[in-house]
């Protein structure tokens, strides 16, 4: 009998696209980490003025909330579509 490697699991990772001196990003993530924990995903936080196309595309935005490439949400964490997002790749 052979012996088989478990399969890996990745984490879901969501985006948060904001600048560092923005308050409402700092609010944002706050407000991310416990839901993001609680679904075991990750949270990459992004400066978007290290990025002149994403500053290009999302500087009016941030803070954005990204999965996939895909908005989840800005300004404002939008929690029940986090979640649903979420759940979903889960």
């Amino acid at each position: 009998m052979v012996a088989t490697e478990p399969m890996l699991q990745t984490r879901p990772v969501l985006q948060l696209l904001g600048r560092v001196y923005c308050h409402l990003c700092h609010d944002m993530e706050a407000a991310l980490t416990p839901i993001a924990d609680e679904y075991g995903a990750a949270v990459e936080v992004i400066d978007v003025d290290e990025d002149e196309s994403l500053e290009q595309r999302w500087g009016e935005l941030v803070p954005v909330l990204l999965h996939g490439g895909e908005e989840i949400c800005h300004y404002f964490l939008d929690e029940a579509a986090v979640r649903e997002v979420l759940a979903k790749i889960r």
